[in-house]
Parts: structure tokens; C-alpha cells; sequence
């Protein structure tokens, strides 16, 4: 009788080990994974940021004065409303 349970635990325990191996396996597959696909987006977003970059800078030599005046437009702009934040306090 002791041996049938003693069996019956090992067999238990042999079966949850292999479960638990699975289990661990595929949340180390899912990590790799996850890994894998932040570094192409960090990869992708850069590649983004650098086409912009180099698409403000045609711009700018394409349209110098319309550049500078919003440019000074939007420093104004920016410049009044933080003054007026401050002055509310």
C-alpha cells in the first residue's frame, strides 16, 4: 500500500517537473521573442526619426523665410503663454 502511494507521487512529481520544464521553455521562447521584436522597432524608429531630420532640413533650405518666421511665430507664442502662466501665480 505504501509503495502504491509512493509510486503513484513519484509518477506525480515526475509529471509536474515536465510540465513546469514545458512551461519555463516557453516563457524563455516568449522572451526571445519579445526581445527580438523590441529591438526591430527601436531599430525602425530610429531609421523614422532620421528620415524626418532629414526631411525638416530640405525644408528649411527650400523655404528659408517661411521657416524662421514661424519659427519666431511660435517662439512668441510659446514666450506669451509662459508669461502669462507665471504672472497668474
Amino acid at each position: 500500500m505504501a509503495e502504491n502511494i509512493l509510486d503513484k507521487a513519484e509518477t506525480q512529481v515526475a509529471a509536474s517537473m515536465h510540465r513546469l520544464s514545458r512551461a519555463s521553455s516557453a516563457m524563455a521562447d516568449a522572451i526571445d521573442n519579445s526581445v527580438g521584436v523590441i529591438k526591430h522597432a527601436v531599430k525602425r524608429s530610429g531609421d523614422v526619426a532620421e528620415e524626418l531630420m532629414d526631411d525638416a532640413a530640405q525644408r528649411v533650405k527650400r523655404h528659408p523665410v517661411e521657416t524662421m518666421a514661424a519659427t519666431f511665430g511660435l517662439g512668441l507664442v510659446a514666450g506669451v503663454f509662459i508669461g502669462w502662466m507665471i504672472s497668474r501665480k
